[in-house]
């Protein structure tokens, strides 16, 4: 089981993981050792999550995501199996960490009457500012 939050956790049967070829520099490696990992994960057909979490996980995933609904991660940042085949998973993790957060609910308010009479001050002034500016007589 891979924890996620205290209230979900993942089931490593629903991964499945693929090992492909890296790009990049590599030396004589890169061509004949699949160091690589593509990691797939079946977003809408989870038991693991819940429906809301489904959704905003479909959202975020963005390109990463199929017509099917199989969030792919392509791991390919070292050099050994072992150590992409973990960060596709820290990958994972964090995605659907994100997709638990709920946004913060926005509470309207007023402002308060210092607040109004400062700003109206404030406008006072600049009005004195730009009369002051005006080369016109019988300003003073």
């Amino acid at each position: 089981m891979i924890h996620v939050t205290n209230s979900i956790a993942l089931d490593e049967a629903e991964l499945q993981e693929s090992f492909i070829r890296a790009s990049g520099p590599g030396g004589q490696n890169v061509n004949k050792v699949e160091t690589a990992v593509q990691l797939r994960f079946d977003v809408r057909n989870s038991p693991s999550l819940p429906d809301y979490v489904k959704e905003k996980l479909v959202r975020l995933a963005g390109k990463r995501l199929t017509n099917e609904g199989v969030l792919i991660i392509t791991a390919q940042r070292f050099r050994t199996q072992e150590r992409n085949r973990e960060d596709a998973v820290e990958r994972l993790v964090d995605l659907i960490r994100q997709a638990t957060e709920r946004p913060k609910i926005r509470r309207p308010t007023r402002p308060t009457l210092a607040s109004k009479k400062r700003r109206l001050e404030a406008k006072g002034r600049r009005s004195d500012i730009k009369k002051g500016r005006s080369g016109k007589p019988g300003f003073d």
